[in-house]
């Protein structure tokens, strides 16, 4: 009964975790990655729950992405997929996100991005290329946020319809 009233519980809260994130956003970042210690205080199972199934799927979205492109062109997939993703735990990488979202000035960087950081400090990469991915970093989702802010939302969606349905015809 005990087990079954936790995942009840861990059902909710995931629920609740989404339906929170529903704002005018890009990816999920360390404002969410912050929320979901808030929402979980005093069950640090969840917490480390619905952490851990974020990472991973996040990491297995990656790995999807690799396959994709590898049927279509081995050389380009073997450039853009490295192991510095593949480096850590998930429990590691979840230690990582909490420490690295403990500063404000990069609470706004997505997970993803924050994941390839903690990765590159797990591996002693040097300092400054670290800084220089998380300048270039914070550049790219600054540059998506005044994109996104600059054009009609209404528009941008339905130049996105467009485009899927001309892809699958």
């Amino acid at each position: 009964m005990l087990k079954i009233l936790k995942k009840i519980s861990l059902c909710f809260l995931l629920l609740t975790v989404s339906l929170t994130g529903q704002e005018n956003k890009l990816f999920w970042d360390g404002y969410d990655w912050l929320r979901i210690s808030k929402q979980t205080e005093g069950y640090p199972e969840f917490e480390y729950q619905v952490k851990a199934a974020y990472v991973n799927g996040v990491l297995d979205g990656r790995l999807y992405d690799y396959f994709k492109i590898w049927s279509v062109d081995t050389t380009i997939a073997n450039s853009l997929y490295n192991e510095t993703v593949q480096y850590l735990k998930t429990a590691e990488i979840i230690r990582g996100l909490d420490n690295f979202y403990e500063d404000p000035l990069n609470r706004y960087l997505p997970i993803e991005s924050a994941i390839i950081i903690v990765n590159m400090y797990a591996e002693r990469q040097p300092i400054e290329m670290i800084d220089a991915y998380i300048l270039k970093s914070k550049e790219w989702i600054n540059g998506l946020m005044i994109q996104l802010q600059n054009k009609d939302l209404y528009k941008l969606m339905k130049e996105k319809q467009k485009k899927h349905t001309e892809n699958t015809e």
